[in-house]
């Protein structure tokens, strides 16, 4: 199975998965790390803030919903955690969540001369989120960004 295709099932499969728990999957990364197979998931509450314990169970319970669906042919690793305070800035609803939040993005093309920006999530709308940077407001379509995060 090719590695984006597999990705995009795991996606599915544990995004489902955690949505019936009333959890959201922040960030799924799958890694070749030596000869070891590493599934490390970031699982949050829709409204910040999950517990030890409650990624423990998760992922028992993922662990043994991969095993029986057989979708990895050989063995992994399956690591479960809380995004963190520096959580990847992913979905529509991750820049809701920062509302009036600094923010830095790092862009896959330029936008108004520039692929790196800092500035406060003024609001989202549509597919964009509109940054104020020192009291202009720029938008930056969600599709031209690549990585951003809540500078804490």
């Amino acid at each position: 199975m090719y590695k984006t295709k597999l990705i995009d099932e795991l996606r599915v499969i544990i995004g489902d998965y955690l949505a019936s728990e009333g959890k959201e999957l922040v960030d799924l990364t799958y890694r070749h790390e030596g000869r070891n197979i590493f599934l490390r998931i970031l699982v949050d509450n829709p409204e910040g803030g999950i517990k030890l314990d409650e990624c423990t169970y998760l992922s028992e319970a993922m662990g043994n919903i991969l095993d029986e669906r057989g979708i990895l042919e050989q063995q992994f690793i399956l690591e479960v955690s809380s995004p963190g305070l520096d959580r990847p800035l992913v979905s529509k609803s991750d820049f809701l969540r920062c509302l009036n939040k600094k923010a830095k993005f790092f862009l896959r093309e330029l936008v108004n001369g520039k692929v790196e920006w800092d500035g406060i999530i003024s609001k989202v709308e549509g597919d964009s989120v509109y940054v104020d940077i020192n009291g202009n407001l720029s938008q930056i379509p969600l599709s031209k960004i690549n990585k951003a995060k809540q500078i804490i």
